[in-house]
């Protein structure tokens, strides 16, 4: 049974790094990234509330999370598992939480997350500020995946992102509209048109 792919409303920005560059400008590179609440979401609604479960355990000093489906044909769980690593803000949660994601993409969930291009954009006066030589996001500046779509491989064809203003600051691909059916000719005009020539 395969994971869903991720809609656009599952998926947020991080800034990874703001750079400067030679002309003076400002700007910033995004990455696409989901919680781990996305994933609870999608195992719950891919194999149900009580069909996975989630434990962790230390090896070598490292924090892991075990990802269990249970597997009604072989009557058994099945395991995935991965390690994580620390948070800035706090250690154990952060770890816990990271681990508990890498799992997630080892069963699949937001895979295709690894297939998005490079993102940068170019920050506006007021977007950034400088602090002891050093240029910084402003804590008010967030931006939105305002719409994603994908091919048959489940890789990123298509994504938009958006500022606080709703505008559009950053553009991979277009949207593909479905052709329109051709326009049924009625018969009998067809023949006079042809009658008149």
């Amino acid at each position: 049974m395969n994971v869903r792919l991720l809609t656009a409303s599952e998926i947020e920005c991080r800034v990874q790094s703001v750079k400067k560059a030679r002309n003076g400008s400002v700007g910033c590179i995004l990455l696409l990234y989901k919680d781990a609440r996305v994933d609870m979401k999608l195992l719950d609604e891919t194999y149900g509330p009580t069909n996975w479960q989630r434990t962790h355990e230390v090896i070598n000093g490292n924090l892991f999370c075990n990802i269990e489906i249970w597997d009604s044909e072989k009557n058994q769980w099945v395991r995935k598992q991965d390690v994580g690593t620390e948070s800035y803000t706090e250690k154990e949660k952060g770890q816990a939480s990271d681990s508990f994601k890498r799992a997630g993409f080892n069963w699949g969930i937001g895979r295709e997350l690894y297939t998005a291009p490079f993102i940068w954009i170019d920050l506006k006066d007021g977007e950034h500020y400088e602090k002891d030589g050093k240029t910084y996001i402003s804590p008010r500046t967030k931006f939105t995946v305002k719409s994603i779509n994908y091919n048959e491989e489940r890789e990123i064809t298509a994504l938009q992102i958006t500022d606080n203003s709703n505008v559009v600051r950053y553009e991979l691909g277009k949207a593909q509209k479905k052709p329109e059916p051709p326009k049924k000719i009625d018969d009998t005009k067809a023949q006079v048109i042809y009658d008149l020539l």
